[in-house]
């Protein structure tokens, strides 16, 4: 018999999402007799604790006897146990500083730590991911940017919808007003984020282009592109695009967005994006006259990345920043001469329930199973540390724990 645990979420604000709903653990049961849940008791999860005892789920602040927890963010040292497999999305992969102490605790702890985000498939695609509700509901807020900023339609926030499909039908109600517009959107991006994107600007029926037409046209309506890697990027040396090169080497190519950037007006950005590949843009080209970008919406929502302006994140409860490109500094959004940026860091959880019940059900069927083999290379390959020390794909994270 295993006992899997969901556990409660520490993060601030509460993220209220989970790895599994109440139905999800109901099934669980079905198809693996051998495993026994436990829900940590939460008032923050969109799913209240009596949900998951309807489904005969033990729900207990107590959770030493379970043998894998599942959680979603990151964990607080303080509150991991001993001698536990933990999966949840660490961000420790790149470095990040905020949460190095917490990987500290982890191999002091003989923990297994099984990051969510290193889950790939052989061809190297992430198995598991929010993506496609950051890009719905990180263009859901931009669209309502755009109405704050140009002053022609208030909508609530997603945050405040029940579901996603309220979301639409808030949408749908300004629909007209958008279209009349006559807005260029440029989407970056090929991957779960800008899927969402796209599914949502289709939802509105809003014209999609070419990227030539883009450049090259004016339309009487809003229009957006779609931007792959081989749009955004091309090689230093001239040599003509290859997929697999430019994954290989990033620091052999430059952007080529900056045509872009003097014919839309918004861009919805959702690229993968580390440090050895080019930025968009630079901030000293926001001075440019021909800039014409007014408002972004910053899904990737990488700090001075792939776009330099975004220069903090943002949250749910004030996600707009405006950037002065004369002054070249943050400055109140809105106001005359500003870009606007929305970067909210945490987009999914503005639907918990349909993000959760996604998530789950790609747990189920894909992450579950190699989870209770002896032997999984999907599993391994995400195992960025167990018996008290960082496995030796993840070994170059050895002078980041002890800095």
């Amino acid at each position: 018999m295993i006992t899997l645990g969901l556990i409660r979420e520490y993060k601030q604000p509460p993220d209220r999402r989970v790895a599994f709903t109440p139905n999800q653990c109901h099934q669980i049961k079905i198809l693996f007799p051998d495993i026994e849940i436990i829900a940590q008791s939460s008032s923050d999860r969109i799913f209240a604790d009596e949900a998951y005892k309807k489904e005969g789920v033990l729900v207990s602040d107590n959770m030493m006897d379970c043998d894998i927890l599942f959680g979603i963010k990151e964990v607080p040292a303080e509150k991991l146990m001993d001698n536990k497999t933990y999966l949840f999305f660490s961000h420790t992969i790149k470095k990040q500083p905020h949460n190095r102490e917490m990987l500290k605790a982890i191999i002091k702890k003989n923990i297994r730590l099984i990051d969510y985000e290193c889950l790939v498939w052989p061809s190297g695609a992430r198995v598991l991911g929010f993506g496609r509700y950051a890009g719905l509901v990180g263009s859901y807020e931009t669209i309502r940017a755009l109405g704050q900023k140009n002053r022609t339609f208030k909508i609530k926030p997603a945050n405040e919808c029940e579901d996603y499909n309220e979301m639409l039908e808030v949408l749908h109600t300004v629909e007209s007003i958008l279209k009349a517009g006559k807005h260029k959107i440029a989407v970056t991006g090929s991957g779960r984020v800008s899927s969402g994107v796209e599914e949502l600007l289709k939802n509105l029926s809003l014209k999609k282009v070419t990227p030539f037409e883009f450049l090259n046209s004016d339309f009487s309506e809003t229009v957006y592109t779609l931007l792959d890697s081989d749009d955004l990027y091309e090689r230093e040396d001239g040599e003509p695009w290859n997929h697999d090169h430019f994954f290989q080497n990033h620091t052999m190519y430059q952007s080529k967005f900056r045509p872009y950037t003097f014919v839309a007006d918004i861009v919805l950005n959702g690229v993968f994006w580390d440090k050895a590949m080019p930025q968009h843009f630079s901030k000293e080209d926001t001075k440019s006259k021909g800039f014409s970008i007014k408002l972004i919406g910053d899904i990737s929502c990488d700090i001075e990345g792939s776009i330099p302006i975004t220069i903090h994140d943002t949250h749910a409860d004030n996600p707009v920043f405006g950037w002065d490109a004369i002054k070249q500094c943050e400055c109140e959004p809105y106001t005359e001469n500003s870009i606007d940026v929305m970067a909210v860091s945490n987009l999914p959880s503005e639907l918990p329930a349909n993000a959760s019940e996604g998530f789950g059900a790609e747990l189920i069927k894909t992450v579950l199973p190699e989870l209770l083999r002896p032997e999984s290379e999907m599993i391994k390959n995400a195992t960025i540390c167990e018996d008290g020390h960082l496995t030796e794909k993840f070994s170059y994270l050895t002078d980041y724990i002890l800095e």
